[in-house]
């Protein structure tokens, strides 16, 4: 069976998101983001919510026609483009680039997608893992803790969440960056 995996950045004091949805202090250097390529690569589909998939949509789909743009960056445009996504949204209308809008969360639905073959399911954004967590769809949570505090801005996990994880795996990247996987 598939499992589902929450996939994301904070800072040390809990942020995803800084102020005014500021990301420019993600420490993505080449060695972070090849690791982000060689995992993803064999992920079978990215579950996002409207704002990620938004996010993630202005940029990736044409990042690699940037001659500018880094090998890393190349690859992960067209990981990206190609991988399947279900897009979390009660407003979003249609989504583009191998997406599919999904209304509400399901869990039989989820648990239906988690019994097909292929790799594991990336879940991003804090809203639709707050969701996912809230009905005990999430195996593993993947995070990425970034050495940077930045005071405000929203937080991966909502006032009132308890989790009780096991840590089952750590490593330290170059540019200081710490992968922390739970389950």
């Amino acid at each position: 069976m598939r499992k589902i995996i929450v996939w994301m950045s904070i800072s040390l004091d809990g942020f995803f998101e800084g102020p005014k949805d500021d990301l420019s202090w993600h420490r993505v250097d080449d060695e972070l983001h090849q690791h982000f390529n060689d995992e993803l690569r064999t992920a079978g589909a990215f579950l996002d919510g409207r704002r990620t998939y938004e996010l993630m949509a202005g940029f990736w789909p044409t990042a690699d026609q940037d001659p500018q743009a880094s090998a890393t960056t190349q690859d992960f445009a067209a990981i990206w483009r190609d991988m399947p996504k279900i897009v979390y949204s009660r407003t979003l209308d249609r989504a583009d680039w191998n997406a599919t809008v999904v209304r509400e969360v399901v869990p039989e639905e989820v648990r239906a997608l988690q019994e097909q073959p292929g790799g594991d399911l990336i879940l991003g954004g804090a809203e639709l893992a707050a969701e996912f967590a809230r009905h005990g769809l999430i195996d593993e949570w993947r995070i990425y803790l970034h050495p940077v505090v930045v005071g405000g801005g929203r937080p991966l996990f909502p006032a009132g969440t308890t989790l009780d994880l096991e840590l089952t795996e750590t490593r330290r990247f170059g540019n200081g960056v710490v992968l922390l996987r739970y389950r």
